[in-house]
């Protein structure tokens, strides 16, 4: 069977309705996927899950803005599943959190759409955990590369749940891939009914002071995009 086919099939454009879980997977080729692709056939037997191919949804890159927002404020728990590139989230996945979390709607004055919500980021890189080590090739602990994904969740009033990473994906046996599959179907299943997120707290307020915002009425040398807050 086709791999890419595999991967994406499904309605490619979900509506928003009654799902308590909002499922994001970005993957840029789902033919070189050994573990997202089988986390994404799980995701989607899982009831109460809303899945989004967002490869599959949008090819141009053209991102719906209004449609997102709306199953994401239908959902209580929002999952952000990709494999690691560079570091970061995949630039599809990217350019979604630019296009839709924006000023005045998820965070920033009147931005409280996202309050209350839960972040859930289920990850996978190719390389082994102990690369992720100050003596390792990558020179850090993984943690050190997730504050942007934790203060992202943190500005928009949602908590940031324990990740869920899957470390030396291309090299991991059958039955751990299996194994963590079936980890991943049970927490998604599970939700909200997890031991540590009883002993979370709210996310901590984080105001935006109107002098970081640009005006309306600025000029294009200091407004670039008002809704995204790029000069």
């Amino acid at each position: 069977m086709d791999e890419t086919k595999e991967g994406s099939r499904g309605n490619a454009h979900p509506r928003a309705g009654d799902s308590d879980v909002y499922l994001l997977a970005a993957h840029p080729d789902w033919r070189e996927s050994r573990v997202n692709k089988r986390l994404l056939a799980a995701a989607r037997g899982v009831p109460g899950v809303t899945v989004n191919d967002l490869y599959a949804a949008y090819p141009d890159y053209a991102i719906d803005g209004p449609a997102e927002q709306e199953r994401l404020a239908a959902a209580r728990l929002v999952v952000l599943m990709h494999p690691i590139q560079w570091y970061s989230m995949p630039a599809l996945q990217k350019l979604w959190v630019d296009d839709v979390l924006a000023y005045g709607w998820a965070y920033g004055p009147g931005g409280t759409a996202l309050k209350g919500k839960d972040l859930w980021l289920v990850l996978t890189t190719g390389g082994q955990e102990e690369a992720y080590h100050p003596s390792g090739y990558n020179r850090y602990f993984f943690d050190a590369f997730l504050p942007p994904y934790e203060q992202t969740a943190v500005l928009c009033g949602m908590r940031f749940l324990p990740p869920l990473v899957m470390h030396g994906s291309h090299s991991a046996s059958e039955q751990e891939v299996l194994d963590h599959v079936q980890t991943f179907a049970q927490r998604l299943g599970s939700y909200p009914d997890w031991p540590e997120i009883a002993e979370l707290d709210a996310a901590p307020a984080c105001e935006v002071p109107p002098s970081d915002r640009p005006d309306a009425d600025d000029d294009a040398d200091g407004v670039a995009d008002v809704r995204h807050g790029m000069a």
